[in-house]
């Protein structure tokens, strides 16, 4: 991986907007700033820039993962929700754009419609950064790859399984994030939700680049053997209520629960993850499930060793930190992942050769009769005159 990689001033709306070659830099960035974060080192590559957070649906984990990543950085965010700003209501898209790129350095977008992040990319002289629309959410992929890559060292080759609602935004962004990062892909979904031939094409133009393959399978058994990652994700994304009761017929074969996990033939190997990108509706413990219990996922599978949800609820954090660095930032003085290991390397050669000195001195003064040794130091005797 090279030092840099000049994405300065671009917006990120979906991810066919990067190379396979960005995605596994900002992929590399995300992990050495987490390192960095964990070390206590505090950040200025962002120092007294401005972020506008427009949000017209709800969040948990976007929201505070970008404030986090901003103040981590020197940043600073400014929290706007659809009730407080008059986007498309009382003033257009694109002069909403005007405006706040003449105050802000990025916007991040979370909402409906794709059109709105795209205008505001296209009028805001910023970048733009989709926290989630309807029809992708790029950031969630990107942890997603960053958390599977932390567990299996690599993701080139691996096998990942999507299985519930094949056509929401996660279940085709992270068809989109596998297909650029050589990972075999699998949907397994009922032939209703499955994902529309053009996404799934698409996918696969990038997979063979890349040494992967796309599939959809409609049965699960099939579909989850051999998998290192099984993900799914709620049954009704946000503003598809009214659909659940038809969501809960079509897609409770597809409940991830323990059975599944095992009908990959990887839970023994302990070569098997289970995520999602939250929330989950794994036990009671919601007014949506407290008289039905789990949907998507049963809460054994949530709370087994093999859960990595909340390790990639966290990575939202860093890979959010390491977009909005490549785009604000030159990322000067942070050093690459390959050059810290030169220099380990480089380190443990000269450690090396300091030791092979050392004993050769130590070899030469014996010979002359002048060494004693004390414990694990060496002490050289003066020469009696």
């Amino acid at each position: 991986m090279k030092a840099t990689m000049n994405m300065r001033g671009r917006s990120l709306l979906k991810l066919q907007d990067l190379s396979e070659a960005e995605l596994l830099y900002l992929l590399d960035l995300s992990v050495e700033l987490k390192r960095k974060k964990k070390a206590g080192k505090k950040g200025d590559l962002l120092d007294r820039k401005n972020i506008a957070l427009v949000f017209e649906k709800m969040s948990t984990r976007t929201r505070c993962a970008v404030a986090v990543a901003a103040a981590d950085e020197g940043a600073r965010t400014e929290y706007l929700s659809s009730h407080e700003i008059h986007l498309g209501k009382k003033e257009s898209t694109e002069d909403t754009a005007r405006v706040l790129g003449r105050m802000f350095d990025g916007i991040l977008f979370r909402g409906y419609r794709q059109q709105t992040a795209e205008l505001l990319a296209r009028y805001a002289g910023v970048p733009v950064w989709n926290g989630l629309t309807d029809e992708f959410h790029p950031t969630q992929t990107m942890a997603d790859l960053m958390t599977i890559r932390e567990c299996f060292g690599k993701l080139k080759g691996l096998k990942v399984v999507y299985v519930g609602d094949g056509r929401n935004n996660v279940a085709t962004s992270l068809m989109d994030g596998c297909a650029k990062s050589g990972v075999h892909y699998v949907v397994c979904a009922p032939p209703e939700l499955s994902p529309s031939p053009g996404k799934i094409q698409r996918a696969r133009e990038s997979a063979e680049r890349n040494g992967a393959t796309i599939s959809v399978i409609h049965v699960p058994r099939t579909a989850v053997q051999d998998a290192n990652v099984i993900y799914t994700d709620v049954w009704a994304s946000m503003g598809e209520e009214s659909k659940l009761q038809e969501r809960i017929r079509l897609l409770k074969p597809y409940q991830v629960n323990m059975e599944m996990m095992r009908w990959t033939g990887n839970v023994e190997k302990e070569k098997v993850i289970f995520l999602h990108c939250l929330p989950a509706f794994h036990d009671h413990h919601t007014d949506l499930t407290r008289d039905i219990g789990p949907l998507e996922v049963t809460d054994d599978v949530f709370e087994a060793p093999f859960s990595k949800v909340f390790d990639g609820a966290e990575n939202r954090v860093h890979t959010i930190k390491a977009l909005m660095v490549a785009t604000l930032s030159e990322v000067r003085g942070l050093p690459s992942v390959a050059q810290a290991k030169r220099r380990a390397k480089e380190g443990q050669k000269s450690s090396a050769s300091a030791k092979a000195t050392a004993d050769k001195e130590v070899s030469r003064n014996k010979a002359k009769g002048r060494v004693k040794k004390t414990g694990d130091r060496v002490a050289v005797r003066k020469r009696r005159s």
